[in-house]
This record gives C-alpha cells, structure tokens and sequence, in this order.
C-alpha cells in the first residue's frame, strides 16, 4: 500500500500546522462531510489530480457513509495542487466551484502563503460540506483521522 503514514512534518511550522488541523476540525464540526490534508515534496504524476486520486483512494476515503469526502493535494516543490472530491459532495458542488478553490489556493500560494491558503481552503470546502451535508448530532461520526498526511 502507501508508506508514507509516519512520515515527519517537514514543511510547515507547528502554529501552521496546528491551524491547519483546527481548520479541518473546525470545518468537519459543522458537517457529516470529511476534510483531509496531503502534502509532499514532488508528484508522481504529470497531473496532480491523478495522484490525488491515488492518494484518496489509497487512504480510503471513498469508504464514508455519504461518499462526502474532500483530499486536499499539494506537493510544494513541483508546485501542483489538486482538490479530489467523493463522488456525492463533487456532483452537488459542481465543478465550477472546485475550480474556483483551486484558483483561490494558486493565489494564495503565489504569495508564498501555503500553510494560509491550505486553511484557506479548508474552511471553504467546510461550508460547502455544511450546505450540502449538515451535521446531524445523532447520526454524525468523525470517519477519518484529521491529522496532516505528509509524503516524502
């Protein structure tokens, strides 16, 4: 399978990283949906949204109850970014807005704020997950980890 569940943080500072993980607990607090964080140096693939699909499928996030969850991709030093979405929460966002999100991080990114822009980000797919996935207090479970996964 995947080696990369222990690898150590390299890439942000702990109050970046901290951020980050409170924003998906923030965000998934509101939602059944279901954020998750991937960062490494390089992508294996010429398209980042394929190595966000590996990466999603390999960490088994299509295994949640409403197919509602969210990868966050990044590798920094090829510079790419991905956001791979299950397949209910892509169809009810439409298209248009993940591509408006991935727009929104290459800005934030281009001013070097990554650890910002990946927050950024997660907030956001955190309000679109409440629209179309409200919390429900009796049904509702945290499904997967929402600690960073960081790759080589």
């Amino acid at each position: 399978m995947f080696s990369f569940f222990k690898r150590k943080n390299k890439f942000f500072s702990d109050e970046e990283q901290h951020r980050i993980v409170e924003a998906i607990r923030e965000a998934e607090r509101q939602t059944s949906g279901e954020v998750r964080v991937f960062v490494e140096s390089h992508c294996r693939f010429m398209d980042a949204i394929d190595r966000a699909a590996e990466i999603f499928f390999g960490l088994e996030m299509d295994h949640t109850q409403d197919r509602n969850a969210v990868l966050v991709y990044v590798a920094t030093l090829d510079h790419q970014l991905a956001i791979f979405a299950d397949e209910q929460i892509h169809l009810r966002a439409g298209q248009d807005y993940w591509n408006t999100e991935v727009a929104q991080m290459i800005t934030d990114f281009n001013r070097d704020n990554l650890a910002e822009g990946i927050r950024h980000c997660v907030e956001d797919i955190g309000l679109a997950l409440r629209t179309h996935f409200p919390y429900n207090k009796d049904t509702d479970k945290n499904e997967l980890p929402d600690e960073i996964v960081f790759g080589k």
